[in-house]
């Protein structure tokens, strides 16, 4: 079964002329969620990967199964605020403002092998921040991994620009 089939499109979401691709249909499907995580699994199992990072919040949804699958530690990247320990953070720019995310200070350490996870990849700005963040504490990154890449927004292209590996599960091409 495509997990493409299982994500849903709401048109005109969060604002007129976008097609929001909503997870929620994939993640609610249990044998969609579990070819979703296996397939991440066995893209990675033979990686050399000491954290799983997750944005927040649906990173952390896909993310966290991943790491418990592969055996390695999970760290959440969170909007600013929400770490009740130590933290360091990144601003970057929003299409309207600016926005911040954190983790804590003793998250990983220096020289750790990284592997960022998000549900989807459009602009990249919030990824290309997760990965100055991970960058600030020490780590190296492995692969940014999504599981949904919209190829016409430039995300993708962004991030490998900046040298980073990306990966997706699947594409929607538009918006």
């Amino acid at each position: 079964m495509p997990i493409k089939s299982l994500i849903r499109t709401i048109p005109h979401y969060p604002k007129p002329n976008i097609m929001f691709r909503d997870i929620t249909s994939l993640l609610k499907d249990p044998i969609g969620f579990r070819i979703t995580i296996n397939e991440l699994v066995r893209r990675y199992a033979d990686m050399e990967i000491d954290k799983v990072m997750g944005i927040e919040a649906r990173g952390f949804i896909v993310g966290a199964p991943l790491a418990y699958a592969l055996g390695k530690g999970f760290v959440p990247i969170r909007k600013q605020g929400k770490l009740p320990a130590e933290t360091i953070g990144h601003d970057y720019e929003l299409e309207y403002g600016t926005d911040r995310i954190e983790v804590h200070t003793d998250a990983i350490t220096s020289g750790e092998r990284v592997l960022l996870v998000d549900d989807l990849i459009a602009t990249g700005g919030t990824a290309e921040a997760a990965t100055r963040l991970i960058e600030k504490i020490g780590g190296q990154i492995v692969e940014c991994c999504f599981v949904i890449d919209l190829p016409d927004v430039g995300g993708r292209k962004r991030l490998e620009k900046l040298g980073y590996s990306v990966f997706a599960l699947c594409e929607f091409e538009g918006d």
